[in-house]
């Protein structure tokens, strides 16, 4: 008998749907974010975007499928070879439970190992940025769109009459005319001036007669072959090509500004250094070149890489005023033109010098904000602060007048952070689609 083969081709297979499968892929996307989320603490700012392997449970990688439970239910079947109970009897249920994965053995159930894959660069930002979008700036709404400029790429053998190529055109006419060997005009010349002399003979021979019946025949064949090979075909014709090359006319330049006194401990760092990781991704995928200027500070600021800039233990007073005017010298030295789109981001503890809270103020209303895309601050606090600010209105003496700035420029934002696990809804909030309302 000839075995018969059956092909499932439904959409929802047997044990499966759709619904199912959709809900498989958002809980594995979860999982996959929360592990994405968890990468930043150790990972450089610049770096912070390239791939990089993940693990997640691997329960979660299984799709959600009916089938019979063991540990429950009544069920009438036949066991092969039963010899030891008689209809009516009740069987215990077997032992439930599941194993964990990894090295330690299981005494019951099977155990799941974790499910490791790596991310690419793409996927990675995509899981970052899925629900943000740059808010609506003063000076530029960026929307993906390139500028072109045409670059010659080539021949072509279509094209306008100002994009002729003359040279390439007559090179190949000449080529396919001596492959067909098409009459020489030369030649159709000395033929015609031999026949204009027999035929000014006034009484030719026989053989002058038979010569110029030759000639005449001979002509009109040269001149059909020159009519069916002509001098330039379609075929010869070839035009310059162009095509467009896009140009990075989007380029942005983060200034990344923290405070380095003493009261800005390791872990203020770190929250500061994962909001500048996403902050620094973000522009990564708006913009074709992103430069990163790092400034520290404390009761005077310099310009230092990152290794110095988040690790280095320098210390002193507070003066957030300093960090703003060298900012704006490294403006007027490397980015005081319409190319640069820029961005500050400022971490601080919101502690600086007595009255020097009115000079940011300042610098910031009458200098930086009217040459400023978007002006992030972060204050970072501890939780009993978070507690007692909670109030936006209510701060030290910096955030106070900030807060003043926020309200004359819809481009500056102040938030607060006290836990890693704010950051994340914070950048959310200060980078929401549809121009969200931001603090």
């Amino acid at each position: 008998m000839t075995p018969h083969h059956f092909i499932d081709r439904r959409l929802n297979p047997k044990g499966k749907s759709l619904a199912n499968r959709q809900r498989f892929l958002r809980r594995a996307r979860a999982q996959i974010k929360d592990a994405v989320q968890k990468s930043l603490k150790d990972r450089r700012v610049a770096d912070a975007g390239k791939e990089q392997s993940i693990s997640i449970d691997g329960k979660s990688t299984r799709e959600p499928r009916f089938s019979h439970a063991s540990s429950g239910g009544e069920r009438d079947y036949v066991v092969p070879g039963n010899t030891d109970f008689v209809p009516g009897d009740e069987i215990r249920k077997p032992r439930g439970g599941q194993g964990g994965g990894g090295k330690q053995a299981s005494q019951s159930g099977e155990g799941e190992d974790e499910f490791r894959f790596t991310l690419s660069q793409d996927e990675l930002l995509d899981i970052f940025f899925e629900d943000l979008e740059l808010p609506n700036l003063v000076k530029t709404q960026l929307n993906e769109i390139r500028t072109f400029l045409f670059r010659r790429a080539g021949l072509t053998t279509a094209g306008s009459p100002t994009n002729l190529n003359l040279l390439r055109t007559m090179r190949n006419s000449y080529g396919r005319r001596l492959a067909l060997k098409r009459p020489h005009s030369d030649d159709i010349a000395a033929l015609k001036e031999r026949l204009f002399a027999l035929e000014a003979i006034a009484a030719p021979s026989a053989e002058e007669r038979a010569e110029i019946e030759a000639l005449h025949k001979e002509l009109e064949t040269l001149e059909t072959r020159r009519k069916w090979i002509p001098f330039i075909d379609p075929i010869d014709v070839r035009y310059n090509a162009f095509q467009p090359t896009p140009v990075a006319t989007s380029q942005a330049v983060m200034f990344c500004l923290m405070d380095v006194s003493g009261s800005m401990g390791e872990r203020e760092k770190d929250l500061a250094k994962r909001f500048f990781m996403l902050l620094h991704l973000f522009l990564r995928r708006r913009y074709e070149k992103v430069d990163i200027v790092f400034i520290r500070h404390t009761h005077e600021a310099q310009e230092v890489d990152e290794e110095t800039f988040f690790y280095s233990r320098q210390s002193g007073g507070t003066i957030v005023s300093t960090a703003l005017e060298e900012m704006l010298r490294i403006w007027t030295e490397r980015y005081a033109t319409q190319d640069w789109n820029v961005y500050v981001a400022q971490a601080s503890d919101g502690y600086t010098q007595s009255g020097d809270a009115a000079h940011c103020v300042d610098l910031l209303s009458s200098r930086i904000m009217p040459l400023c895309q978007y002006y992030a601050y972060i204050e970072i606090l501890d939780e009993r602060e978070m507690e007692v600010f909670a109030d936006e209105e209510t701060g030290a003496e910096l955030w106070r007048a900030y807060r003043h700035v926020h309200r004359n420029w819809p481009n500056f934002a102040t938030k607060r952070i006290a836990r890693p696990q704010d950051i994340f809804p914070v950048f959310h909030e200060l980078f929401a689609k549809d121009g969200a309302e931001r603090g």
